[in-house]
């Protein structure tokens, strides 16, 4: 490693911002499994089942050549089904299923106007796409709007591209989606919707905050497999030009060995279980609820109000010393920084999931309460 490496590795240090990967310890308020589905015995069950069906482990080469196999077909086609929209394309992840989608489809003269909070995947794939890209202000429509106005006004003439998440990520709220489907169509462009947070917690079924838009020829969804549904992948739902494009053109798609046919067998298993299971998505709001009652009353903390709960301590020590203290206390809970978060807003994220329970929440919150006291003063 060169000596620029290291440097850069020691001013992160001095920042509070050197991550180094850490083992799971205690109760989960850390991962993305909401629905406890990730080791869950039905998802065992239905591997196992896959496996004895003869399901190959591997893929063995791209779709494009041997890699295609009968599995991650009949996937698309449930997941068509299920989420209502006119086609779909199975990716081996939510980060390189965005990256395909925004480095390939916006042309050149397209512009491409995003939520300033918007996953990080997304930001790489525009920069690696060759169209005009823009930010606007964090859920409002309205800066979305002017931001299209502004580039037809210099002389834009391509289509605007507006993308953005409906379950944000690290604030747990949601996007105005009728509002920003109404700027939209106002510019005859696309809505790109990422439910990678919402995909199976929330909506009828579990299929996420855009579920009465799904099947528009002006809507894209990006449902991610490795959150709610506990497995791994990621699920593009548009309309079918769209994904035979992406099959000739999109070179994380073409040049990628196809994923685990094993893993999209269980992925069709998974959307079975958050379709007919209606109970776990009701016992993740109930724990929603408690957990913002709580907090708001022991603590002052406004609730987000879905699974995604952040405390924002604001100076990165705090947030990593708040952590450490809860971690020592048997919960994971971990801080997250700049440049995940806006200078300023290092925080918690509280992840709420069906494998902790009320109990665990309330001696959560029983903890945290004097240490943000403490680390206050």
């Amino acid at each position: 490693m060169s000596a620029g490496h290291e440097r850069a590795l020691r001013a992160l240090e001095r920042r509070g911002r050197l991550r180094a990967l850490a083992p799971r310890r205690g109760i989960d308020f850390a991962s993305n499994d909401y629905l406890g589905l990730a080791a869950s015995p039905e998802l065992a069950e239905a591997a196992a089942s896959a496996l004895d069906r003869g399901v190959a482990l591997g893929a063995g080469g791209s779709r494009l050549l041997r890699g295609n196999d009968p599995e991650h077909e009949a996937l698309e086609a449930e997941a068509q089904a299920f989420f209502g929209a006119e086609s779909c394309l199975y990716f081996g992840g939510g980060f390189i299923a965005n990256y395909a989608l925004f480095s390939t489809l916006p042309a050149r003269a397209d512009l491409v106007v995003h939520d300033a909070l918007i996953h990080a995947s997304v930001i790489d794939g525009m920069r690696a796409g060759k169209a005009t890209v823009t930010a606007a202000t964090h859920n409002d429509a309205q800066s979305f709007d002017d931001a299209i106005a502004r580039w037809r006004a210099a002389g834009g003439t391509g289509r605007p591209w507006i993308a953005v998440e409906s379950l944000y990520s690290m604030d747990g709220d949601r996007a105005p989606l009728s509002d920003l489907i109404t700027v939209t169509r106002r510019h005859d462009g696309y809505l790109v919707v990422d439910e990678a947070h919402a995909t199976g917690a929330l909506g009828p079924d579990g299929r996420g905050l855009a579920h009465d838009l799904e099947g528009a020829p002006d809507v894209i969804s990006l449902h991610t497999c490795g959150k709610a549904l506990g497995v791994s992948g990621a699920l593009l739902l548009a309309p079918r030009l769209i994904r035979d494009y992406l099959i000739n053109r999109a070179r994380p798609f073409i040049y990628a060995t196809a994923p685990s046919p094993l893993m999209a067998a269980t992925v069709r298993a998974s959307l079975e279980i958050v379709r007919r299971d209606a109970p776990r998505r009701e016992r993740l709001a109930r724990l929603v609820a408690f957990t913002g009652e709580e907090l708001a009353r022991r603590s002052g903390i406004s609730p987000s109000g879905s699974h995604i709960q952040p405390v924002i301590l604001g100076a990165d020590e705090r947030a990593v010393s708040v952590a450490r203290a809860l971690i020592d206390e048997g919960f994971d809970v971990r801080a997250v920084r700049p440049p995940t978060v806006p200078e300023g807003t290092a925080r918690l994220r509280i992840s709420l999931t069906l494998n902790a329970g009320e109990e665990a929440v309330a001696r959560l919150i029983d903890t945290l309460a004097p240490l943000l006291n403490e680390t206050a003063a």
